[in-house]
């Protein structure tokens, strides 16, 4: 229930500035998004860094390498040739050099926070990302199960319901604010471990929110709803999110262990699993569009200091 007041009030401060969060660059900030022009393909002229000048053949000589013959047209050759390194497996370096980038991209997402305290680790804001293994999805649950704004949302949620008396067999006082306290922060721990970590890693997908960032205000809405029913799998490819939609209602059945006997049944765990996935889309819209509306603002700022004399 807070996290969904608190991506209510998150989403409060983030739909209303979107348009104007969006507008186009222009100038140098447009240059600099072009891509690089392309290298000439077996081009020979020097390459200047540094002041350091050499031709293309010195480089490959530099790497240890003979340089390779070239033919009158100036095409490579042939990139099937075997490496000169004996004994290497290909595929296996290349696994883990793409293990090796998913580690930098995981440290880089672990320092995501917005409006500074809630966690968005599980957002990939480039919107492109090596794919992560098993290992991998259960540290980056685990990191975020233990993220001090759990605690805390946990025992916001647990006062709400306290002033509300909700779960009345669970009493007042200490002892049933510890009770609500518990249930809250199981919820979120179950959810997560098995919409995080156990299915994205026995279904190959990914658990990660891969923001777009570009297009049209309502197709950016879309992308972001739809997200907690749509993944991308290990394979880079889209498909349904079995892992989110399964991994919420397994966590609303766990639920019925530890809440009242009068708030258990189907009926019930249906209910939690689809406030969760309701939960996730607002979730993701926030994502979506608070790194826009964070620009914006400190654009704006920044011209209002320029403009103060």
């Amino acid at each position: 229930m807070t996290k969904f007041l608190l991506f209510c009030c998150t989403a409060a401060l983030t739909l209303p500035l979107c348009a104007a969060a969006q507008q186009p660059l222009t100038g140098r900030a447009s240059a600099s998004l072009l891509p690089d022009a392309p290298t000439p393909q077996g081009s020979t002229a020097p390459v200047e860094v540094a002041g350091i000048s050499s031709s293309l053949q010195d480089q490959t000589s530099a790497a240890g390498q003979a340089p390779a013959a070239q033919s009158p047209t100036g095409t490579k050759p042939d990139a099937a040739a075997p490496s000169s390194q004996a004994g290497q497996n290909p595929a296996a370096q290349t696994a883990e050099e793409r293990r090796a980038q998913a580690e930098r991209e995981l440290k880089q997402e672990e320092s995501q926070h917005m409006l500074g305290v809630i966690p968005s680790y599980n957002s990939v804001m480039s919107g492109e990302a090596a794919p992560i293994d098993a290992k991998q999805k259960f540290h980056l649950f685990f990191k975020s199960s233990i993220d001090p704004f759990q605690f805390f949302s946990a025992g916001v949620d647990a006062l709400i319901e306290q002033g509300e008396d909700s779960y009345p067999e669970y009493h007042q006082g200490i002892e049933g604010y510890a009770k609500r306290y518990g249930a809250a922060f199981a919820d979120s721990f179950d959810g997560n471990f098995w919409g995080n970590a156990v299915l994205p890693s026995v279904l190959h997908q990914d658990p990660r929110y891969f923001r777009l960032g570009h297009g049209t205000f309502k197709s950016r809405v879309w992308y972001a709803a739809i997200s907690t029913v749509r993944c991308k799998g290990d394979n880079g490819k889209w498909e349904p999110n079995y892992s989110n939609v399964l991994g919420n209602f397994i966590g609303g059945a766990i639920s019925n262990v530890y809440y009242p006997a009068s708030d258990r049944g189907v009926g019930l765990t249906l209910e939690r699993g689809l406030t969760v996935n309701a939960e996730g889309a607002l979730g993701s819209l926030a994502v979506e569009f608070y790194p826009d509306v964070s620009k914006w603002y400190h654009n704006r700022k920044a011209r209002k200091a320029a403009a103060t004399p």
